[in-house]
């Protein structure tokens, strides 16, 4: 006699599927019943869950909240960051106008000497210079002034006769250093006594000028935000390596940012207090959302085991790994990242506006890259509306295809930049280093700068010249028209697909409706 779970009212089944012989298969029955109730719950979306069972999303809520104060937290932060880096980069020009004789605005690596006349007179010039504007001071120590350091490195023993086609060389280098106060009253005829320096020009490969110099960030003031003390580790250094007779000088500035010794500020500052609140609240809520989605993961990884043994002991099959994966939401995966990355990057902002860090650039990555995971998790909330998930879909379903098709497309992509390293580098500033290389050929890729690219290559050698038309014509033929046509194509038919399931899955629900309303 066969019966099913939906006729234990009748009594003859009832009294069959209750008997002791049948014991195993009523638990089997409630096993499997509460076991599919319990999937069913698990792949919900929070709506759905509360409509099942009246269970508010927390999560939701809170990652809706999580979103608008990491976002108010980085514009305050990129604000701030913005005026740091407009000191710094305006400091750094006001030292090439100071420092490099005769300076423009202009490209630095084309900023060079080439006489020894002009060496010595550079060196003189940055020795002479005085802070006359009143924003910047020299470093102190112990009541007096810190010395300007001048290092020049030289080969240890040369002997070049280019007329003679002869050489005698010992490639060790040695490095020498002088100190130089830069206050002293050094007057043009006698600073050349007052400071030894000699260069052998032949043995020569730099001269590297120290200095420090100290300024305070007073621009913040007027937005209610402590003024910073910074250090300017300045380097000017004459570039001879390449001994080909041009001495390129550039001019280095590394920064450092301290709390300023002793301050008085006009007035209460309240901003600071107010954007530490609101970091210490960004740290609470992303740690509320941490906990709640490593419970979350955690439950899915109990539920997939209790799934793989269910399966294994009463019907004698092995899960395979892309259903045990199902259990894993990489959704929570991408919010447990970025929550560890704000909590990091939420931590140093509070060192950096307490004074007591200044790690910038490492809580500006980290704050970045968590708001980037923070935006691309609302794509999770918006697959709940079918049109939006259609996308969601099809993003996901073209993913390994889209993968496997860029490592192809790549291996092509490093053929091309290795050959034109090679071979265009001695012709083509675009194709002087290897990442300029991939930058120029990534330009073209999209259309940009393709003529200047063309324009620039010198037709000195026509055999090279032919190559690189045939270089460029087959690089932005292949990737602009064929590869990149091919990678749309993946993305377009996948979407199709997609499209024409959910269609047929519309068609099936609505034939269904309509048998029920009428039967």
């Amino acid at each position: 006699m066969l019966c099913k779970w939906e006729n234990l009212q009748n009594q003859q089944c009832s009294k069959y599927l209750f008997s002791p012989l049948n014991s195993l298969i009523r638990m089997h029955l409630l096993l499997s019943s509460d076991f599919r109730r319990k999937l069913k719950y698990f792949f919900m979306n929070p709506c759905e869950k509360y409509r099942a069972r009246g269970r508010k999303p927390w999560k939701l809520m809170l990652q809706i909240l999580k979103i608008a104060i990491i976002t108010f937290q980085l514009v305050s932060f990129g604000l701030s960051n913005q005026m740091m880096v407009t000191f710094k980069d305006e400091n750094l020009m006001v030292f090439k106008h100071l420092f490099l004789k005769e300076y423009q605005d202009q490209r630095v690596d084309r900023y060079a000497v080439y006489t020894k006349t002009d060496v010595y007179d550079h060196i003189y010039y940055i020795i002479r210079r005085n802070l006359t504007v009143g924003n910047h001071g020299y470093e102190t120590m112990q009541g007096g002034y810190i010395p300007l350091i001048l290092c020049q490195e030289f080969y240890r023993n040369s002997n070049i006769s280019p007329g003679n086609d002869t050489f005698n060389i010992d490639p060790h280098v040695d490095k020498e250093c002088i100190s130089i106060y830069p206050l002293e009253p050094l007057d043009d005829n006698s600073l050349s006594k007052d400071v030894n320096l000699s260069l052998d020009f032949k043995r020569l490969l730099s001269v590297n000028i120290y200095l420090t110099l100290k300024a305070i960030n007073l621009q913040t003031v007027r937005h209610h935000v402590f003024p910073d003390c910074y250090d300017f580790t300045i380097t000017i250094e004459f570039d001879n390596r390449a001994c080909s007779g041009r001495i390129k000088i550039n001019l280095e500035n590394d920064v450092g940012i301290n709390e300023c010794k002793d301050w008085n500020v006009a007035g209460t500052f309240m901003k600071n207090n107010q954007l530490l609140l609101i970091d210490s609240m960004v740290i609470i809520a992303c740690f509320m959302s941490l906990i709640l989605c490593i419970r979350s993961v955690c439950s899915g990884t109990q539920l997939q085991l209790h799934y793989t043994a269910f399966f294994h002991t009463y019907y004698g099959k092995t899960v395979s790994w892309s259903e045990r994966w199902e259990f894993v939401n990489g959704w929570y995966i991408l919010i447990i990242v970025s929550d560890t990355l704000t909590i990091a990057g939420s931590a140093l902002k509070i060192g950096i506006q307490t004074k007591d860090l200044t790690n910038y650039d490492v809580c500006s990555i980290l704050l970045g890259a968590s708001t980037i995971l923070v935006w691309v998790g609302v794509i999770r909330y918006l697959g709940f509306f079918q049109k939006y998930n259609i996308l969601i879909l099809t993003l996901r379903a073209a993913f390994p295809n889209v993968i496997r098709f860029s490592c192809c497309a790549g291996l092509i992509y490093l053929g091309y930049c290795f050959c034109g390293w090679i071979v265009l580098g001695p012709y083509h500033e675009k194709f002087r280093t290897l990442d300029k290389v991939t930058e120029c050929l990534f330009s073209l890729i999209i259309g940009d700068d393709s003529y200047s690219t063309f324009k620039k290559m010198r037709e000195k050698n026509y055999m090279v010249w032919l190559f690189s038309r045939l270089y460029l014509y087959s690089f932005i033929s292949l990737f602009s028209y064929m590869l990149l046509s091919l990678f749309i194509a993946f993305i377009t038919d996948t979407y199709e697909t997609i499209k024409v399931s959910f269609a047929l899955q519309l068609k099936v629900w609505l034939k269904n409706s309509h048998s029920q309303v009428f039967h």
